[in-house]
């Protein structure tokens, strides 16, 4: 939306595919699919072939890839989902790129990659060398494969760490949509880790204003990187990762307090034990963030979770 906003030609594709409810897909499509300068097309990443004639086709400057196969819990029930979209469609993506002339491409990575790093703040110059999901593998590796091809072909790439993105039009599989639904249906939650998770929640809004600043400037190669000493979030290639996170992590009990209260109603809590693939704790550094874009996400949590309850009460009618 953001981006048609300004004035940019976007080309879309997503393959509709029913891991959630793809009414919701069709909502979201709904408002910005009849603006003259937006093309959507449905089609799968995995699909080479396609990819390789959307690129050949409208030419694109620039390439956000937001698309994967998302949640941590699903890649232990159905890992090959995430081989085939996040390590075989962001090969695709790569390669659309290389053969195309692509000025820079931006894709989502995710905080899972830092897995079991326990210093905090989670920064970007850190080891992110042990996740602890299938889902946190694929991401990590989607920065090597970014990083092979801007040292190769010299294609400028941009890897965002996203901090547990929440707001309208979120997912139905993730928390938030999990814990409003029951609370609105008077039926109890479930807190992983006994509710002691702590994670740095971050609108969605603060996470597309800084998509937007990152896309609009290539990311440059580090004169100053050495083998010696080597910088995991720089390189001597035009390739950078960032984080974009609230830095400011939330208990999970409290981001629930602040969901019961946007609501006016009280959560019925049901505590269970951590699960495998999560992670206690998450707390972005973003001072590359800050430094190299003048940009630090800053919605405050009541106010995103009040935005996000106007909007569910909107769409699933509920008073």
């Amino acid at each position: 939306m953001r981006l048609l906003e300004r004035g940019d030609e976007v080309i879309g594709i997503d393959n509709h595919n029913d891991y959630y409810d793809p009414a919701l897909k069709a909502a979201r499509l709904a408002r910005h699919q009849d603006d003259p300068h937006y093309t959507h097309i449905r089609g799968d990443l995995a699909d080479r072939e396609l990819i390789e004639n959307l690129f050949k086709e409208h030419k694109p400057n620039r390439v956000v890839n937001l698309a994967a196969q998302a949640g941590v819990r699903y890649s232990l029930e159905n890992p090959l989902a995430y081989i085939d979209s996040n390590l075989v469609g962001f090969a695709h993506i790569l390669e659309g790129c290389r053969h195309n002339n692509v000025e820079h491409l931006v894709y989502a990575s995710s905080s899972s990659v830092y897995g079991s790093n326990t210093k905090m703040p989670f920064s970007v110059h850190d080891n992110v060398n042990h996740p602890v999901s299938l889902y946190a593998a694929t991401k990590k590796a989607n920065e090597l494969m970014a990083h092979s091809y801007s040292h190769l072909y010299n294609i400028p790439t941009t890897g965002l760490r996203f901090f547990t993105v929440y707001g309208p039009w979120d997912r139905p599989d993730m928390a938030l949509q999990k814990f409003a639904k029951a609370i609105v249906g008077g039926k109890p939650i479930q807190l992983f880790n006994y509710g002691n998770h702590r994670r740095d929640f971050t609108y969605i809004d603060d996470i597309v204003e800084g998509v937007i600043r990152v896309l609009d400037k290539p990311a440059q190669p580090n004169p100053n990187w050495t083998g010696d000493a080597p910088d995991s979030a720089t390189s001597y290639a035009p390739w950078r990762v960032y984080n974009i996170g609230n830095n400011n992590p939330v208990e999970l009990k409290d981001y629930i307090s602040t969901l019961e209260k946007a609501l006016g109603k009280e959560a019925e809590k049901e505590l269970l034990p951590l699960q495998p693939g999560d992670v206690e704790g998450t707390f972005a550094d973003v001072d590359n963030l800050v430094k190299d874009f003048n940009y630090k996400p800053a919605t405050r949590l009541e106010d995103g979770m009040l935005k996000f309850v106007e909007w569910y009460r909107s769409y699933y009618k509920n008073d």
